[in-house]
């Protein structure tokens, strides 16, 4: 549990570590770290990584080690900052194969509080689908932009701007779908 707790943290900080963390080591100390919170993320999946794991999965984990490995040898510091691109345009994958073998990523998500969705909800779960690869575009294409800006515009988008686009796309989403959900009564007491 500390362990899965320490990985998510470290996600969700890489930005703000890798800021803070250039200031005192090189890029490869850093790579190699980020290889062990790869490699500690897998350690309980490690038996079964080639059985019952999703390819998806394995690529993205065997991507971001090598990642890791070609920091560790070039101390490359535009490398250690491409890691948020990466994973927006490995989410933007994600949601998009679910776009062509359904059911789409957010209509999954919805099944699992809701089995039973209705027909409409099934195309509203795609078009919200659809937005999460628009904002994984948008995201991974600024992300690749600030590879290349300064250290603090880096990690103030990676770190900061990017969580509140993120967030407020999904509490932009639920509200939208509670404004449809009471507008839906509605409609269906007018035809009756």
């Amino acid at each position: 549990m500390a362990v899965r707790a320490l990985t998510l943290l470290s996600w969700l900080a890489y930005p703000l570590l890798i800021y803070f963390g250039l200031q005192l080591f090189e890029p490869r100390t850093l790579g190699a770290l980020l290889a062990l919170v790869f490699i500690l993320r897998q350690r309980k999946a490690a038996a079964k990584l080639f059985r019952g794991t999703a390819t998806g999965e394995k690529l993205l984990f065997f991507g971001l080690l090598m990642l890791s490995a070609t920091i560790i040898v070039s101390n490359s510091e535009l490398l250690l900052r491409a890691y948020p691109a990466i994973m927006s345009f490995s989410m933007l994958a994600l949601f998009a194969t679910t776009l062509f073998r359904p059911p789409s990523m957010i209509e999954r998500f919805a099944r699992l509080s809701r089995p039973d969705l209705p027909p409409d909800r099934i195309h509203y779960t795609r078009r919200v689908t659809q937005i999460w690869c628009a904002f994984f575009v948008i995201n991974g294409v600024i992300a690749i932009t600030t590879i290349f800006a300064s250290r603090e515009i880096w990690a103030l988008w990676n770190g900061l701007l990017s969580y509140i686009a993120m967030g407020t796309l999904f509490i932009g989403e639920r509200i939208f779908r509670h404004y449809i959900d009471r507008q839906k009564p509605a409609a269906v007491s007018e035809s009756q």
